[in-house]
């Protein structure tokens, strides 16, 4: 039983030895991978070949980047010349002028539009020259 104690107390003497032995440590410091975060610059190339890599959507134009500028020209100013017809003849019809309706034909585009006044009140005829369409309104007296 001596033998045990003693055998017990000298692994614990010597585990105490063991552990009172001088230990080295280094501070950590966090440095990003990201350049745009303070990261290494040469991270870059490898980053951007991951996320494309791991990258499932398909790219996609963007419409108003590939519009024409002069299509878009032409269609604002049919939308300018439309807006203004459209209230000079609710403004006559409403009585908001004294100028009267007279007949008048307008061309533009792809568009013929007839301006037609008569006993029950205007008739607006548009007529598609591309498609043969031709829608035509009444804006009754008042």
């Amino acid at each position: 039983m001596k033998n045990l104690t003693t055998s017990i107390l000298t692994v614990f003497m010597l585990l105490a030895a063991g552990l009172t032995a001088q230990v080295g440590a280094q501070q950590f410091v966090y440095e990003p991978l990201n350049p745009a975060f303070g990261g290494n610059p040469m991270n870059y190339s490898w980053m951007l070949s991951s996320a494309n890599a791991q990258n499932q959507h398909e790219a996609t134009r963007d419409p108003r980047l590939t519009r024409d500028p002069l299509e878009d020209f032409q269609a604002s100013l049919q939308r300018q010349v439309l807006s203004q017809l459209t209230r000079d003849i609710a403004r006559r019809q409403l009585g908001l002028t004294d100028e009267e309706m007279r007949e008048s034909r307008f061309e533009f585009g792809e568009f013929t539009i007839e301006v037609i006044p008569g006993v029950d009140g205007v008739q607006v005829v548009i007529f598609n020259i591309m498609t043969g369409d031709e829608t035509s309104i009444t804006i009754p007296n008042f």
